[in-house]
């Protein structure tokens, strides 16, 4: 099994980014950060996160869009504005189609939400700075299953969303 931490739009946190990075330092294999980091690069408390560039984000340094495969699932990664994901996620449909992506990460709306269409699941962490249409700030763990993708919603002081836990079969 992998574990994956998924967590976007930050807009200048550092000290929450570097918690998150501590706590699940040896029960993650991978930490995305979805865009609107507001930080550079070379910030220490992005420093091992696979990041993307959100529009808020003005300093370079990050690939607009980037894939990477983990347990055997290929995963898109993009902040999601230029996707126009605040209407509608069929522009980011058509992407994870043509890079034949398992598994979708993006921010961008603040908004957590996960779905699966035609075997892909697409996945918004929300934002652990200013959340929308929920109170908790949140962020998400996958476990890389063999069968399944099973994704648990944390707030950032580490307490589990249990009602929000779910399980995806898609991928291998």
């Amino acid at each position: 099994m992998s574990r994956v931490l998924v967590v976007s739009d930050s807009h200048g946190l550092t000290k929450e980014l570097e918690i998150l990075r501590v706590r699940h330092l040896n029960d993650v294999d991978l930490m995305i950060h979805c865009g609107d980091s507001q930080l550079m690069p070379d910030d220490k408390s992005i420093s091992g996160y696979l990041t993307v560039m959100g529009n808020c984000d003005f300093g370079g340094g990050y690939p607009l869009d980037t894939t990477t495969e983990i347990a055997g699932r290929k995963f898109f990664i993009t902040h999601g504005h230029r996707y126009s994901v605040k209407t509608s996620l069929m522009n980011l449909k058509y992407k994870a189609q043509e890079v034949n992506a398992d598994i979708v990460c993006f921010g961008h709306s603040h908004v957590l939400g996960a779905e699966e269409i035609g075997g892909t699941l697409f996945l918004n962490p929300g934002s652990i700075r200013l959340p929308r249409e929920r109170l908790e700030k949140t962020y998400v763990i996958l476990d890389l299953l063999d069968d399944k993708v099973k994704m648990s919603v944390f707030e950032i002081n580490g307490r589990e969303i249990l009602d929000l836990a779910r399980e995806f079969v898609v991928g291998k």
